[in-house]
């Protein structure tokens, strides 16, 4: 009982291979590579025979292909990101959490200087420059535009 659904799973997997989509860009079907516009057409039994000889080919190769360089690819791969999540988890991620530790005590002091003299000199600059109005005129001659101030 419990091994049906095993089987179940495990053959949803094996059909459905890219359930991400991340190479819907490899289109190797014989309509997506191959057409003949009206006016440029080969015979019937050679365009039979080419598309028979491309997919038996295709599928020839990329099989010898996948039992010959795939196991080697996925260790390779396989060893790839473990040594990357090693990185992050072990490395990168604690590296950074010391920098921001660090530096909580720089940002504080920074954004207590930034308090004590850009806000009030920003503050009173937007207290000027909040009475200025600016208009714009269509009705200038189209050499230069009139800006009132």
């Amino acid at each position: 009982m419990g091994d049906d659904k095993r089987d179940t799973g495990l053959r949803e997997t094996l059909e459905d291979r890219d359930p991400n989509s991340l190479n819907q860009h490899v289109q190797i079907v014989w309509d997506d590579i191959i057409g003949e516009p009206e006016g440029a057409r080969s015979p019937e039994c050679a365009w039979r025979v080419s598309r028979a000889c491309f997919a038996r080919a295709r599928d020839s190769c990329y099989t010898l292909l996948a039992v010959l360089a795939a196991p080697p690819c996925a260790l390779l791969l396989g060893c790839g990101f473990a040594c990357l999540a090693f990185e992050q988890i072990w490395c990168s991620t604690p590296c950074l959490r010391c920098v921001k530790i660090y530096l909580a005590s720089l940002r504080n002091v920074v954004q207590a200087c930034m308090a004590a003299t850009v806000a009030p000199a920003m503050d009173a600059l937007g207290h000027v420059c909040r009475h200025i109005r600016v208009n714009y005129r269509q009705d200038a001659t189209e050499d230069r535009d009139l800006l009132v101030i």
